[in-house]
């Protein structure tokens, strides 16, 4: 889903694709509700994970499209992230009151009610993509005017189909093997996303199997961790002031890209890291089921600070490209999500809580390296990078053209009104 719906957004636009996938996600959330056997459910249940990639991959262009400013930007995706942890989060609570009272079925009949009211919402979404607003206006120029020649510079580089193929819809994954940030990032990012669904298995495991909760009261467990999420909203913003304070003093390091999301990865990472020890050193008969729970406050934080500061990060380094950028991100983590939860319960039958914890804790203590690494080297890496040398050339061509814009608006205010001959112009 990610590595087509992410591209093609950026080939017709980001509203219909937006608006119809989600339409899908709804239909076959409703479909798996009314299932009538296994095979079917998975099938409907794979549909669903197919549709619903796109709204989470597409956000990061919206907001890309949207807002100009890196520091508006930043603090509108930080909101919707931690917006958006709370559905994998409440999803256990509802699922696990319903399966103990009115049936497994109903999870999905709610899941579909909030779905269809959502998309009702949805449908008032305009287009954002800035090149598709220019061909629009483009159009609107030419229907006014049959003999206006005014081009946008999206209709003038429309691909063919083998271009559409063989560049358009593998640019994730051009930039998952080519872009070192990207690739990376996704492994970082893949990695704490992994251990996030892990946590949905050893959660039971822990809080049923060891502390005899039910599964409807082992699913309130995890509104720690969405506590957690939420509490990293105070850190992003403080970090946001405190850097554009620095900028507005013209402090040299506050104006490097890398400054203006890593370190709070660089702080998350290590809570991410304590927390996993945590929850399974404290996880024992003997202590307090409260003692574990409270390593989700660690957990959600941790969690939150690496995908604010990550994700944030790719959007900013490439800006017109985000969405392909964040579908590559997004089809990394989704494997991963997908393959480590089925590694749980062997794992930690084989090592017990403690020592599968302890493992999982060890891999979050490498992976921290990452944002460190970026700050480091991440100048040389952009400067480096094929992408990011084409937007920085595209930033000063467009810069160029709006010089040479207002030069022709002086010169056509000296002549007093005089005008030339219509020619052929892009937009």
């Amino acid at each position: 889903g990610p590595i087509c719906f992410a591209p093609a957004s950026e080939q017709i636009g980001r509203r219909w694709i937006t608006v119809i996938t989600f339409f899908f996600f709804t239909v076959f959330t409703m479909a798996c509700a009314v299932a009538p056997n296994f095979p079917s459910f998975l099938i409907f249940r794979l549909m669903c994970g197919i549709s619903a990639s796109a709204p989470m991959v597409i956000a990061a262009g919206i907001f890309a499209d949207i807002f100009g400013d890196p520091r508006s930007r930043g603090r509108s995706m930080a909101f919707f992230m931690v917006a958006t942890v709370f559905g994998p989060l409440i999803g256990p609570i509802i699922s696990g009151y319903c399966a103990e009272t009115i049936g497994w079925r109903w999870t999905f009949w709610i899941g579909t009610i909030y779905a269809a009211i959502t998309l009702l919402f949805l449908f008032t979404l305009p287009e954002t993509y800035g090149p598709i607003l220019l061909q629009r206006r483009a159009e609107r120029i030419r229907k006014a005017d049959p003999t206006s020649r005014v081009f946008a510079p999206h209709e003038l580089e429309k691909p063919n189909l083998k271009t559409l193929y063989t560049v358009v819809l593998t640019r994730p994954i051009r930039m998952m093997m080519s872009e070192l940030i990207v690739s990376l990032s996704s492994a970082y990012l893949s990695m704490v996303y992994g251990v996030f669904y892990m946590s949905f298995s050893a959660y039971p495991i822990i809080f049923q199997g060891v502390y005899k909760m039910s599964p409807g009261v082992c699913g309130l467990t995890y509104l720690v961790v969405g506590a957690g999420a939420f509490l990293s909203l105070p850190p992003f913003y403080w970090w946001d002031d405190y850097l554009f304070k620095k900028q507005q003093a013209n402090v040299p390091w506050a104006h490097q890209e890398e400054y203006r999301r890593l370190p709070l990865a660089c702080v998350g990472g290590p809570l991410y890291a304590v927390s996993l020890f945590w929850l399974g050193w404290s996880a024992r008969e003997d202590v307090h089921w409260a003692c574990p729970m409270m390593a989700g406050l660690f957990f959600g934080m941790g969690w939150m600070l690496i995908f604010i500061a990550l994700l944030n990060y790719l959007t900013d380094a490439y800006e017109i490209f985000a969405a392909s950028a964040n579908a590559a991100a997004a089809m990394a983590r989704s494997i991963v999500a997908v393959v480590l939860p089925l590694c749980t319960q062997p794992l930690f039958a084989r090592l017990g809580i403690a020592g599968a914890c302890s493992l999982l804790g060890g891999l979050a203590v490498l992976f921290s390296a990452v944002p460190f690494l970026f700050i480091w080297q991440g100048v040389k890496i952009r400067a480096n990078s094929k992408f990011c040398v084409y937007l920085k050339q595209r930033k000063e061509e467009i810069a160029r053209k709006a010089e040479v814009q207002r030069e022709r608006e002086r010169e056509s205010l000296e002549r007093k009104g005089g005008g030339g001959e219509r020619g052929e112009e892009a937009v």
